[in-house]
This record gives structure tokens, sequence and C-alpha cells, in this order.
């Protein structure tokens, strides 16, 4: 018999094993958790009816009936020609160059008649110009 004491080994702790777990938990946490926005001042903000106060200096809507007359911000245009209508652009443009037209032209207008306003656009110094749409929805009422 052997009755030698045995070297004993010092007990190892892996550690590999534990931050697998550790990192796992901590994945967890991050998906799981949910983040709020907290406030230190609670504000009640002003109200004010945005409708009524609009303004549209720089926008100048131009509508092109069917028949080929013009309208200039709701303003009927006498005669049809290009310099009637640049006269009237010129007049309704607060803004100066930096005004948009804006082209509300009836599907059945013709198409002369749009080019005619963007002409009289170009000739009054207004190059910013769009054009109106409705969607399809609103089209079938």
């Amino acid at each position: 018999m052997n009755f030698r004491p045995r070297p004993k080994d010092e007990p190892e702790i892996n550690l590999i094993p534990f931050i697998d777990v550790l990192l796992v938990i901590l994945i967890f946490l991050m998906l799981t958790t949910t983040y709020s926005k907290f406030t230190e001042l609670q504000l009640t903000l002003p109200v004010a009816d945005a409708e009524q106060q609009r303004d549209y200096p720089k926008e100048i809507v131009v509508a092109v009936a069917a028949d080929g007359r013009y309208a200039v911000n709701k303003a009927a245009v006498e005669g049809g020609g290009v310099e009637s209508m640049a006269r009237a652009l010129g007049d309704a443009a607060k803004a100066g160059a930096d005004s948009v037209v804006i082209i509300s032209a009836d599907a059945q207008a013709p198409h002369q008649a749009v080019i005619t306003v963007m002409e009289a656009a170009r000739r009054a110094g207004l190059s910013h110009i769009t054009f109106a749409t409705q969607s399809s929805a609103s089209a079938g009422r």
C-alpha cells in the first residue's frame, strides 16, 4: 500500500462557459429592454389655427380651364396671350424671382394653354414651376 500523500491538484474554475452565459444574458437583456424617453420639463405648447395664418407669398396659382381661360390667384386674366399672362404673373409675384408658379390645369385643357403659362413665367423671370394634380381616389367623386 502506498500511504504517501498524493499531490492534490488545485481546483480550476473554467471561465469560458461562465463568460458565454453572461454574454447570452446580456444579449437577452438588450433585446427585451424598452427604452423610454423621459423629459425633465412638462411643457404645454401654445395652440394656433394654422389654416388661418397660412400665407403663401411665394406661390402663384395659375388655373387653366378646359376651354383655355386663365386665372392667376383666383383672378381672371383678360386675353389669352403670353404678354397678358406675363404681366399678370409679374404683378402676382410678391416674392420676386423666388416665387413658385403652380399650374393647375384641367385634364381637358389644351396643351398649348399650359405651354403659354410656362412661357409667360419665363418672360416674367419666374423659373420655379410645378404642376398640381389630384389623386385618382378623389378624381372619382
